[in-house]
C-alpha cells in the first residue's frame, strides 16, 4: 500500500497514528505529495479527484480517501477495534468533531498563506478559530469520560486535532479554561504513536 502523505498534515498523522498503534506502519510506503487548494499535485489528483490528502493506493482495489475512510479500512484491515461496536456512535462523533477542529485549523493556514495581503479576510480566520473553540470547550465539558476510557480512534483523532492547534495556532491558547482536556493531552501526546509522528 502507498500513502500519499504531508508531513504537516493532521489528517494526514492521523492515520500515521493508527497505522504506529495497529503495527501495519512497515506495511505502507509513504510518498509524499505537495499540494494545495490553488495547485493539485498531479500524483494527488490520480489518486483522489477531490485533490486532497491522505489517499491509500491499494493493490487490491481502487485507491481510497478521506482519513475517515483509510482509518476506518486500516482497523478493520488489522481487526484492531478502533471503532468498537460498544461505543461506536460516539466514537465517530468524536473523530468529526476532531476533523472539524482539523479543517477549520488548516483553513486559517490557508487564509494567511495563499491569499494575498488586500484579500486577507480577519473575520474568517475568527470565524474558522470561533468553531474550535466551540469544539474543544465541548470536549472538555462533555466527552473527558469517553476520552479516559479504552484506546479508540475518537480519542486518536482528537489527540492529532490538539497537537496541530499547538503547531499551528499555539499563540491563540486552546488551553485556557479547558483544564481537563490540556491534562488528558498532556498524557496522551506522550504515546509512542504520537512521539514518533511530531510534524517537523
Amino acid at each position: 500500500m502507498k500513502l500519499i502523505s504531508s508531513g504537516t498534515s493532521p489528517f494526514v498523522r492521523k492515520v500515521l497514528v493508527l497505522l504506529n498503534e495497529t503495527g501495519q506502519l512497515d506495511e505502507v510506503e509513504l510518498v509524499t505529495a505537495a499540494t494545495t487548494p490553488y495547485d493539485t499535485a498531479p500524483k494527488v489528483a490520480s489518486a483522489n479527484p477531490i485533490g486532497k490528502i491522505p489517499a491509500l493506493i491499494r493493490a487490491e482495489g481502487p485507491a481510497i480517501y478521506d482519513s475517515r475512510v483509510i482509518c476506518r479500512y486500516l482497523d478493520d484491515r488489522a481487526r484492531a477495534g478502533l471503532y468498537p461496536d460498544g461505543r461506536l456512535w460516539e466514537t465517530l462523533t468524536l473523530e468529526a468533531t476532531a476533523d472539524g477542529i482539523m479543517e477549520a485549523a488548516v483553513l486559517m493556514v490557508y487564509e494567511h498563506k495563499m491569499r494575498p495581503g488586500e484579500a486577507f479576510v480577519e473575520a474568517w480566520v475568527d470565524a474558522q478559530w470561533a468553531k474550535v473553540e466551540r469544539a474543544v470547550g465541548a470536549l472538555n465539558a462533555r466527552w473527558m469520560s469517553h476520552l479516559r476510557g479504552p484506546l479508540d480512534m475518537g480519542q486518536i483523532a482528537v489527540g492529532c486535532a490538539l497537537a496541530y492547534l499547538d503547531f499551528r495556532h499555539d499563540d491563540r491558547g486552546w488551553r485556557k479554561g479547558n483544564d481537563a482536556l490540556d491534562d488528558w493531552f498532556a498524557v496522551f501526546a506522550q504515546r509512542d504513536s504520537m512521539v514518533a509522528t511530531r510534524p517537523h
